[in-house]
């Protein structure tokens, strides 16, 4: 018997096909947030329960940003969840709540947060000694793994108290959410796993947690901004062509909306825009033809006999935004040969085995590792050399260009194919093509007309 809403006389195969299309749109769950390059890529919260109280228990929550390229940056994380019972947080270290909540039932020691739902954020660098403890106090910034491993980690002490509970009775924190500081990221439902083992300093001693949670939370672009935040530009030394970002790639110019952009000639500049801070504001770009806060240009600068040499140049129109520790990645099949890179750091990324076409760029410490707003300098540039694999190098068919850019771990939206600029010579074999057919279709035209 076929389903009611189904057409009369629709075939068994057709039947079978779309149980099976609802069957996988129910079943399985969305792919938006995986990335080609960092397919492993998430932000791993582990919760230790370290030691039981009367009330309740001790507890050291740690974050790993397992993010290859993508890091958080001022004004940092925020991470919140539920409790499953009547919990409250005595007492905090390396961290503390945004609000206090409704603790009036408590007399005489007053809890530091009593909220079903608390918010966390991380200490100021500079906190007070005693409010410290290891990995925390970075103002909520996470740096990328590739970048430096060992700042991409955080962590905070809470006492919880919930009467009577132990480890028969303890239950897992529910509804977690990671904002860094918009959205992006998606936290999955927390797992308990074998409990987290720790050493002494000296090494000589080991101990474990009485009982550990793992959430694993990931990122979506599509989440994070409805628009794109980057684009890139192409040129080269045999073309005059300059490849521009696509036209309102991040955006159009609304000359009905005020303030939408700022134009860099304007007498008013000065009062329109503000220092750049830390403030959750939209982006205040300068008006151009794609209106991205980021602008990534490649430029095929030249070639010797065994190598060539390209140009990146990365140029911030935001007003409002210094970019701190900023990072490309790039992906171009010549990376398996790159000799020399000028002024950035590098570091291949490899995602997958026997495969090396990806590369990450980032400033040099205290020298370019700040991106600058437009209202001052603006941009950073470096220069990479390339070692020529004859069995594959070519300047034909844009094949010298990048096949994806990332800034800061978003995917920075490229000129279409056919726009790129070409060899000189690929125009000329083409018109000499033309030319050559209409030379054949002429000669059958002359020899018809000799035999008629």
């Amino acid at each position: 018997m076929k389903p009611l809403w189904l057409p009369t006389g629709t075939s068994g195969s057709v039947v079978a096909t779309l149980l099976l299309l609802l069957f996988s749109c129910t079943t399985f769950t969305s792919t938006e947030a995986y990335d080609a390059l960092d397919p492993t890529a998430n932000i791993t919260i582990k919760w230790d329960v370290i030691t039981w109280t009367g009330d309740g228990y001790i507890a050291v929550v740690t974050m790993y940003n397992f993010q290859q390229y993508r890091h958080i940056q001022a004004p940092g994380w925020t991470l919140g969840w539920t409790w499953a019972k009547r919990e409250v947080i005595w007492n905090m270290l390396g961290g503390q709540t945004t609000e206090q909540g409704d603790c009036s039932r408590f007399k005489g020691s007053i809890p530091h947060c009593c909220k079903k739902d608390p918010t966390v954020v991380d200490l100021l660098p500079g906190a007070p000694y005693n409010q410290q403890v290891a990995n925390c106090c970075k103002g909520g910034v996470l740096n990328a793994w590739a970048q430096d491993p060992e700042t991409a980690v955080a962590s905070f002490q809470l006492i919880v108290g919930s009467a009577g509970t132990t480890n028969k009775t303890v239950r897992v924190p529910k509804n977690f959410t990671l904002r860094v500081p918009g959205p992006g990221y998606t936290c999955g439902p927390a797992k308990i796993v074998r409990p987290t083992k720790f050493s002494t300093n000296d090494k000589r001693r080991t101990t474990q947690a009485m009982m550990t949670w793992n959430v694993t939370c990931t990122y979506s672009q599509f989440l994070a901004q409805k628009t794109p935040t980057c684009c890139v530009s192409l040129s080269s030394f045999y073309n005059n062509t300059i490849v521009n970002c696509p036209t309102c790639t991040c955006g159009c110019q609304n000359k009905t909306e005020p303030g939408s952009c700022v134009d860099p000639k304007s007498p008013h500049l000065a009062s329109v825009v503000s220092p750049p801070s830390r403030a959750l504001n939209p982006p205040l770009v300068q008006c151009t033809s794609h209106m991205c806060p980021i602008r990534v240009h490649w430029h095929v600068k030249l070639q010797y006999k065994e190598y060539w040499r390209i140009k990146i140049t990365v140029t911030n129109f935001n007003y409002r935004m210094n970019y701190s520790q900023w990072n490309l990645v790039v992906q171009h099949p010549n990376f398996d040969n790159v000799t020399q890179v000028f002024s950035f750091n590098y570091k291949p990324l490899t995602p997958y085995e026997g495969l090396n076409d990806t590369g990450m760029l980032w400033g040099v410490k205290f020298y370019n590792d700040l991106l600058v707003s437009a209202g001052a300098v603006g941009n950073v540039q470096s220069e990479l050399l390339f070692r020529k694999d004859k069995s594959s190098f070519t300047f034909d068919k844009g094949w010298a260009f990048p096949r994806r850019i990332y800034f800061n771990g978003d995917n920075c939206v490229m000129p279409p194919p056919d726009a790129y600029p070409w060899l000189p010579n690929a125009s000329s074999t083409l018109v000499l093509s033309l030319l050559s057919s209409l030379t054949r279709i002429l000669a059958s035209f002359l020899v018809l007309s000799f035999t008629c």
